[in-house]
C-alpha cells in the first residue's frame, strides 16, 4: 500500500463502529481481513483531498472529499457502499499512520463543540447530490419540524430528530459522514434537512441553557395552509353536531362523516387532529356496536382534545405545529435496523384484543410501538385471547413472545409520525428475531434512565397532554434499579405495587393493575420483583401520581432473562403468591386516594360533562343537569372557584341556545382536563 500527498482527516476520524452504521460490521470484518492479510489496495490522495484507491483485483474505487461513503464511485457491481469503499478508508487510515477514529481523539481531549449548521448549501451539494438537495428544498418550502441537539463538550456529537428519523454527526466537523436510520434513499434529503435544522436553531437568540435540545419549526409559512384549515374546521363543525345532538342519538353514518374528516386532516399534513378525530370515529361505532370499547368520558376527552388543538390553530403563530402535527410526514421507510424490544402490553375490549409490542431505536433515541389485534369469533362460543393466548401466535415468522423479548433486525420498516412501526414483508429485505440478551443495560440515555429525578426535570414545562404531540409510547423507558421493596398486593383495587429505587437512589413506585384479559400477570410480576437481589432492569410507562414518579411495568430484566408478565403464563395460584395482601404504600400509585376531595370533585364534574355529551347539549335531561349543578357546587367547595363556575355555565346556557351551551362545555371541559391532569401529577390544589 502506498499515500501520496495530504491526507483525509475525515477519513481518519471514522471510527469502526461508525463505518460499520455507514456500511454494515460484516464488510468492515472483510476489509480488515483483507488488509491484515497484505491485500489491502494502493491508495492516494489528490492535492484536492479526492482519495483514489487500486485493489488486488483492479476494482478502482474514489471517495470525493466532503462526501460520504455512499457518494464514492467504486468499478465493481455492488450496489451502494461496498467493501472496496470501506477498505480504501481502513487503507487510508493505516497507510497515514493512524487507527480508526484517531484524529477525533488525537490530543486525548474531546473535540470542541460545532454546528453543521455552520456548512452552507455548496458543501451540502457535495455531501448529498443535487438530486436529494432539490427534494429538500420542497420539504423546506413545505416546512418541517424538528428538535435539535447541539453539540456540547460532555456530548459532542449533534444530532437532530426529524419527523420520522434522527440524523447523528459522528466526525466533528464534517456533514458527509452523518448517520441516519432512514433508508439508502432517503439520507441524502434527510441530511440536508439536518443541517438546515441547526441553521435555523443557530438563527434564533440565545437563551439560558443553549446546549438544550431547542424544538423549531424550519422553513415553510408561519400558519396551516388553507386546505388544512378548512379541513380542521369542517372537523370541528362534525364535532359541533355530534355533541349538539349527543352520541346516543347519532345515526350510523355519523362514524363514516368523522373518518372522512380524519382522512382530510392527514391529507392536508394534520396528523394530530387526524389520529384525534379517528379516535371519536372509533367512539362513535363503538357505541353503535355495543361494544365495550365505547366510554363517555373518553369520547368527551378526545372532543376537548381536538377544540382544543382548533383554538391553538385559530390563534396565530407560534408552538402551533407542534400542536397540529403540521408538516409532519406520514411515514419514512428506515434503513436496516436494530430494535430492542423492551416488552408488551396486552388490552382488549368487547372480542378484540390488541396487543402493543415496544421497541428500543438506540440510534433514534425513541421507542417505536408494533401493534396487533385479534377478533374472537362471533357466534361459536370462543373467548376473546387472552395475554398468553396472543403471546403463542405467529408473527413475522415467530411468536408474539418471542418478539416482545428479542431483538428485531430488519430491511423493511418504516415509522410514522406517531412512532408507530410498520414492517412489510420481501423476499430481498429481510426481517429476523434475535434473543435480547444484555441489550437493555446498554442502551443510550434517554431510553436507559438512571436517574428519575433528572430525567423528569423538565415534566413541568411540558404542555398539557391535551396538547402535546400524539406520539406513542411517549415515557415507555428502562429503568435502572438498585433496590426493590417488598411487593404488596391490594385485594380491593387489584393492584401490585412496589416502593424502588433508581441507579441514583431516588425513589419511586412500581405499580401494576389487574386486567381480565392477562389474568396471570400479576403472579409473573410478584415472582419475577422477588427474584434473586441486586440491580435489576425494568422497562415501562413513566408517570407521575401526587408529585412521585410511577412505573407502570411492560417487562423486567432478571439474571433469568426478560419476562413479559401481559404474555407469560403464570406457575402459580391466581392471586399473586409472592406478594403480602397490603394496601400500596402511602403516596404509591393509586391514581386518588379515598379522601381526595378535589380529586373526587374534578372526577365527578368530567362525569357529568361527559353524560351531557352522550345524551345531547341541545337537551340534556333533568338528571344531567341536577348533575352538573351538583359537580360545581363540590368543586366550589375543594376551592376550585374558576372551574365551579365553568361547570354552572353549561346548564345556565341551555336559554341562549345549543351554540351558547357547547361553548359553555367546551371551556368546562379543557379547564378540567388540564386540572385533572396536574392534580394527579403534582397534586395540585388551587383553583
Amino acid at each position: 500500500m502506498t499515500v501520496r500527498a495530504a491526507v483525509r482527516a475525515d477519513l481518519l476520524a471514522l471510527s469502526a463502529d461508525t463505518l460499520a452504521s455507514l456500511a454494515n460490521r460484516g464488510l468492515v470484518k472483510r476489509a480488515t481481513k483483507d488488509l491484515d492479510a497484505g491485500a489491502g489496495p494502493d491508495v492516494s490522495v489528490a492535492d484536492d483531498g479526492l482519495v483514489r484507491a487500486v485493489h488486488e483485483d483492479g476494482t478502482q474505487t474514489e471517495l470525493p472529499p466532503g462526501a460520504g461513503l455512499d457518494r464514492g464511485r467504486c468499478s465493481c457491481a455492488a450496489p451502494g457502499t461496498c467493501r472496496h469503499l470501506v477498505g480504501l478508508v481502513l487503507a487510508h487510515q493505516r497507510t497515514a499512520g493512524a487507527g480508526p477514529g484517531t484524529v477525533a481523539a488525537a490530543d486525548g481531549e474531546p473535540p470542541a463543540p460545532w454546528s453543521p449548521g455552520a456548512f452552507g448549501d455548496e458543501a451540502l451539494a457535495a455531501a448529498v447530490g443535487a438530486r436529494a438537495l432539490a427534494r429538500a428544498r420542497r420539504v423546506f418550502e413545505g416546512g418541517y419540524t424538528a428538535e435539535v441537539h447541539p453539540a456540547t463538550p460532555a456530548a459532542p456529537e449533534p444530532w437532530v430528530e426529524l419527523p420520522t428519523c434522527t440524523v447523528r454527526f459522528p466526525v466533528p466537523g464534517e456533514i458527509g459522514h452523518a448517520l441516519t436510520d432512514a433508508s439508502p434513499a432517503l439520507r441524502g434529503e434527510m441530511l440536508a434537512l439536518a443541517v438546515w435544522a441547526f441553521r435555523a436553531a443557530g438563527a434564533r437568540p440565545a437563551e439560558p441553557g443553549a446546549a438544550a435540545p431547542v424544538r423549531l419549526e424550519v422553513g415553510g409559512g408561519h400558519h396551516p395552509s388553507r386546505a388544512a384549515r378548512t379541513a380542521l374546521d369542517r372537523a370541528v363543525t362534525a364535532v359541533d353536531d355530534l355533541l349538539a345532538d349527543g352520541v346516543a342519538h347519532a345515526g350510523p353514518l355519523v362514524g363514516g362523516s368523522l373518518r372522512s374528516s380524519g382522512t382530510a386532516l392527514a391529507s392536508a399534513g394534520l396528523h394530530w387532529p387526524a389520529g384525534v378525530v379517528a379516535d371519536l370515529a372509533a367512539q362513535v361505532e363503538a357505541y353503535g356496536d355495543r361494544s365495550a370499547a365505547h366510554r363517555a368520558e373518553d369520547l368527551a376527552a378526545l372532543a376537548g382534545e381536538l377544540y382544543a388543538r382548533h383554538r391553538v390553530a385559530a390563534a396565530g403563530p407560534g408552538a402551533y405545529a407542534d400542536v397540529l402535527g403540521v408538516r409532519e410526514a406520514g411515514e419514512t421507510a428506515l434503513r436496516r435496523v436494530r430494535l430492542v424490544a423492551l416488552g408488551c402490553r396486552v388490552r382488549g375490549a368487547g372480542p378484540a384484543t390488541c396487543a402493543e409490542v415496544f421497541f428500543a431505536h438506540p440510534e433514534a433515541g425513541v421507542v417505536l410501538v408494533l401493534r396487533k389485534e385479534w377478533t374472537a369469533r362471533e357466534g361459536d362460543g370462543t373467548p376473546p385471547p387472552s395475554g398468553p393466548d396472543v403471546g403463542t401466535r405467529r408473527v413475522l415468522g415467530t411468536t408474539l413472545r418471542a418478539l416482545a423479548t428479542g431483538s428485531l433486525i430488519s430491511e423493511s420498516a418504516r415509522r410514522t409520525a406517531g412512532r408507530a412501526l410498520v414492517l412489510g414483508r420481501s423476499r430481498v429485505a429481510t426481517t429476523t428475531v434475535v434473543a435480547v440478551g444484555s441489550a437493555w443495560t446498554s442502551l443510550p440515555e434517554p431510553l436507559l434512565v438512571r436517574d428519575l429525578v433528572a430525567h423528569t426535570a423538565d415534566w413541568d414545562r411540558r404542555p398539557p397532554r391535551l396538547l402535546r404531540p400524539r406520539v406513542a409510547a411517549e415515557t415507555v423507558r428502562v429503568v435502572e434499579l438498585s433496590w426493590v421493596g417488598p411487593v404488596a398486593y391490594d385485594p380491593a383495587g387489584q393492584r401490585l405495587s412496589a416502593e424502588v429505587r433508581d441507579a441514583a437512589g431516588n425513589g419511586a413506585v412500581l405499580s401494576a393493575g389487574y386486567d381480565p384479559r392477562c389474568p396471570d400477570a400479576l403472579d409473573v410480576l410478584a415472582d419475577a420483583l422477588a427474584e434473586g437481589a441486586g440491580t435489576r432492569w425494568v422497562s415501562g410507562v413513566l408517570s407521575r401520581a401526587g408529585g412521585r414518579v410511577r412505573i407502570d411495568p411492560l417487562a423486567v430484566l432478571t439474571p433469568a432473562g426478560v419476562t413479559v408478565p401481559d404474555l407469560a403464563p403464570a406457575a402459580s395460584g391466581s392471586v399473586p403468591a409472592s406478594a403480602d395482601r397490603v394496601p400500596p404504600p402511602v403516596g404509591g400509585p393509586a391514581t386518588h386516594r379515598a379522601d381526595d376531595d378535589v380529586a373526587t370533585a374534578v372526577g365527578r364534574a368530567l362525569t357529568a360533562l361527559a353524560e351531557a355529551a352522550h345524551h345531547g347539549l341541545r337537551s340534556s335531561p333533568p338528571s344531567v343537569l341536577s348533575a352538573l349543578d351538583d359537580a360545581g357546587d363540590r368543586l366550589a367547595r375543594c376551592g376550585l372557584d374558576r372551574a365551579a363556575g365553568l361547570v354552572r355555565a353549561v346548564p345556565a346556557a341551555l336559554p341562549r341556545g345549543v351554540t351558547a351551551v357547547r361553548d359553555a362545555w367546551v371551556e368546562a371541559q379543557i379547564r378540567l382536563l388540564v386540572t385533572a391532569e396536574l392534580h394527579r401529577e403534582r397534586d395540585v390544589r388551587a383553583g
